[in-house]
């Protein structure tokens, strides 16, 4: 399976090198020329797995390089006793039926160690299938979950260096503390005068500049990142789906078959878009609710095709939500539209005017999937209490 550009669309490169690498040379985002399927079989063959072979399961479908006993070992060493709970993530039912699917068992309690604790394992792997021996850098722009589960994952993982940028003012005071008190001889940590969309757009110049590159290839570096925007991050996510959906038939809360609608937390759209992944392959889901805070440019984009980042910016309790410009989002306009010209407008006209609008075959599409609803931090808050 070859991966290509979200923005060309056509020369592809292998899962290892789409890890390596991170961001694709044109800016675009590395997607998976074909989304593999399953059958009731399959899901019924995970239900009886714990979840390192649920995992091991889902990646062996995407990542065709990587053996079998190599992705067995690398899911085995990455939810082991790293994750307080046997289950790595379990699903807790509410009183109503709900099921809660619990995501911070990991070392830094963000649900970013799902992936983050097996990415440098995957990346490190990559590194040699290729035969490459540069150090690779990685860049993370953070608004408070990636950067610490980042700076652990990699925390002294030969050959890398990592680096993580945040705004000063926009994590909570814990992932500051978290952040800058992480040990390890190659971590770095920089805040950064501005918000996450800053950090972000920070690092995208940094990958977009030949010249550094060149500079850095000459003293045998190179870059690659950690954040979703790297298809090593998002493809582990999709593991924890399909376990959700196979501990909610365990406790016979749906029937296998049955189609489960998810809720999800977003900010950068890599969550909820892994989702939709598993969703593509064959789980049965009904829709996907993209829930936003006051930061809801995704909420009003899923309602009205337009995404607009000229807008106010808030900072709330909810730091790693606090986005207006959503990276993943580029991955689904790709794969709901199949043409790569018109995502490079789009991002054209995101990157020079802070909107674009898309059609209604589009929105469509999307909406068969997606619904957009958001609280305030008031709001919010006051849940969190009853």
């Amino acid at each position: 399976m070859n991966y290509v550009s979200t923005r060309e669309g056509k020369t592809g490169v292998s899962a290892s090198q789409a890890i390596i690498r991170g961001l694709a040379p044109d800016g675009g985002l590395y997607v998976p020329s074909e989304i593999p399927q399953t059958d009731r079989a399959f899901l019924e063959r995970l239900c009886a797995m714990p979840y390192r072979e649920r995992a091991a399961a889902i990646l062996g479908l995407f990542l065709e390089e990587f053996s079998a006993d190599e992705l067995a070992a690398i899911t085995a060493a990455s939810y082991a006793g790293n994750f307080d709970c046997e289950s790595v993530a379990p699903v807790r039912l509410l009183a109503d039926g709900t099921g809660v699917l619990e995501l911070w068992h990991g070392p830094t309690c963000a649900f970013k160690d799902m992936a983050l604790q097996i990415m440098p394992r995957l990346l490190t792997a990559s590194l040699r299938k290729n035969g490459e021996e540069r150090t690779v850098s990685i860049l993370v722009a953070t608004s408070g979950d990636t950067g610490k589960a980042a700076l652990e994952g990699f925390r002294d993982v030969p050959g890398t260096r990592i680096m993580v940028f945040y705004p000063r003012d926009g994590v909570s005071q814990i992932q500051k503390l978290q952040m800058a008190t992480q040990e390890g001889g190659n971590v770095n940590v920089v805040a950064v005068n501005g918000n996450f969309d800053d950090c972000q757009t920070g690092v995208k110049g940094i990958f977009g500049d030949e010249s550094f590159a060149a500079a850095l290839n000459g003293r045998g570096y190179f870059l690659s990142s950690a954040n979703s925007i790297n298809w090593g991050r998002l493809v582990p996510q999709v593991a924890y789906y399909f376990s959700a959906y196979c501990d909610m038939v365990g406790a016979g809360a749906i029937r296998m078959g049955d189609a489960l609608d998810f809720c999800v937390p977003t900010g950068n759209f890599g969550n909820i878009l892994a989702g939709w992944y598993a969703k593509r392959m064959g789980l049965p889901v009904g829709k996907f609710i993209c829930a936003s805070n006051d930061n809801n440019v995704l909420t009003d984009f899923i309602n009205t095709g337009v995404y607009d980042k000229n807008r106010p910016f808030y900072l709330t309790g909810s730091p790693s939500m606090d986005i207006l410009v959503s990276s993943n989002l580029e991955r689904l306009l790709y794969c709901v539209t199949g043409d790569a010209d018109r995502v490079a407008g789009w991002m054209k006209k995101l990157s020079g005017e802070g909107r674009y609008e898309v059609g209604k075959d589009v929105l469509d599409a999307i909406r068969a999937d997606f619904m957009g609803g958001w609280c305030s931090d008031a709001q919010s808050r006051e849940e969190i209490a009853r």
